[in-house]
């Protein structure tokens, strides 16, 4: 078993902004339909607001992706030193293709003359 000690807290902020950020750009969507039947029913308010969120919906998701992923990281910094980290258990696999037979032949046997 190997323990997670420490995260660094700006690779996993890069990592959560970008990930909420691709989440956002699925639910935006929704916010454009939204805002496109509001304009159907008439409220000239709620479509643009709903345009507008869907519009700026990836980057509202990715900017508090990035801050709670710091503060995620942080904080698993401070608590793992308090009560250790994540056990992981990793596996070392060949860098090449594997053969399915032996690579080696075996010795050929010796014939008596």
């Amino acid at each position: 078993m190997h323990v997670l000690k420490s995260v660094g807290v700006m690779s996993v902020a890069k990592i959560s902004g970008l990930l909420y950020g691709c989440i956002g750009v699925l639910v935006a969507p929704l916010f454009l339909l939204i805002g496109f039947f509001g304009t159907l029913a008439g409220r000239q308010n709620g479509a643009f607001s709903g345009v507008l969120l869907g519009l700026l919906m990836p980057f509202l998701y990715g900017i508090s992706g990035f801050i709670m992923g710091a503060i995620s990281a942080f904080l698993y910094n401070l608590l793992s030193d308090w009560v250790g980290g994540f056990e992981l258990e990793l596996e070392l696999r060949p860098a090449g293709p594997v053969a399915p037979y032996p690579i080696v032949p075996p010795a050929t046997p010796v014939i008596p003359a």
